[in-house]
């Protein structure tokens, strides 16, 4: 069958069109120094690696490793899934601490109890809500290295290193302590509720929002990026179910444990240095 001449014309100028259009997006994308696929930036020490004491906090058990599949769903094999407890006043206080790293990827909704729990077949008893965590950070300095979205200093924590026992000095995110809670409970267990709560460390800043991770983590004019997903989980008995408990164990758990994860975590102020440094070299010809 034999095409008439003029749709072969139309046909071939679509595709020169196409072609063309192409080459003049990636141009011009380059020439504004935007950057739909980010760069993966490597941890710098395993998560593992947290210690597993944390002031009065110490693990319960060993740490927990999923299957492939459950890895595949979650979408990182760089996790750390570990019980802490500690004395308190009406016993033994428990707290799960998951950690996920997730680098190099286009775009991404994190997996948040709201959304995993109860597809797990869980009832929420009390929706998404705010808690600002019972943080003491006085013994926090300022670094003289500034956020370059922000434009404000980093505060930074003093820790040792676990295998060489030197000081190492860590920039800590920049943001409010506030994690998004949920309340969840057991099919047919109303006496205890599970609380889960969580905060997302996105290119050296802080958020409770998981959609927020994508204003973070996916600026297009960066070429790298990198988010982390902290989150605590608490059973409690209904009664004791409250912000404040939450605030307080999560909080101080979270308050020794952050310095010892952005150990681990990439310095941010050193990749926002690499990226200034590559945005001023001049392109070749």
């Amino acid at each position: 069958m034999r095409f008439d001449r003029r749709c072969s014309a139309a046909f071939f100028i679509v595709c020169v069109t196409l072609a063309g259009s192409a080459l003049g997006f990636r141009v011009a994308i380059e020439s504004l120094n935007v950057h739909l696929r980010k760069l993966p930036v490597p941890l710098r020490e395993s998560l593992d690696s947290v210690p597993v004491i944390l002031g009065e906090w110490e693990r319960v058990g060993e740490d927990v490793r999923y299957g492939a599949d459950i890895e595949t769903e979650l979408g990182t094999k760089q996790y750390l899934l570990r019980t802490y407890e500690r004395p308190g006043a009406e016993g033994r206080q428990r707290v799960q601490l998951h950690v996920a790293y997730y680098t190099g990827l286009i775009d991404t909704v994190p997996h948040v109890p709201e959304r995993c729990w109860g597809a797990a077949g869980m009832i929420m008893a009390e929706q998404p809500h705010a808690v600002q965590l019972s943080i003491d950070g006085s013994t926090w300095g300022t670094s003289d290295a500034v956020n370059a979205a922000t434009g404000q200093p980093y505060r930074t924590a003093v820790v040792q290193d676990p295998v060489t026992r030197r000081e190492q000095t860590v920039n800590l995110p920049q943001g409010e302590w506030i994690t998004s809670v949920t309340e969840f409970q057991e099919e047919g267990d109303t006496r205890h509720r599970v609380m889960g709560g969580y905060l997302f460390i996105a290119n050296g800043r802080a958020t409770s929002s998981p959609y927020e991770v994508r204003n973070l983590a996916f600026d297009l004019t960066d070429r790298h990026a990198y988010y982390c997903k902290v989150q605590c989980t608490i059973v409690l008995p209904a009664e004791s179910a409250t912000d404040e408990a939450f605030a307080d164990m999560a909080g101080d758990l979270i308050g020794r444990a952050m310095p010892e994860i952005m150990r681990c975590l990439p310095d941010w102020p050193e990749w926002e240095s690499r990226e200034k440094i590559d945005k001023q070299r001049p392109k070749a010809d």
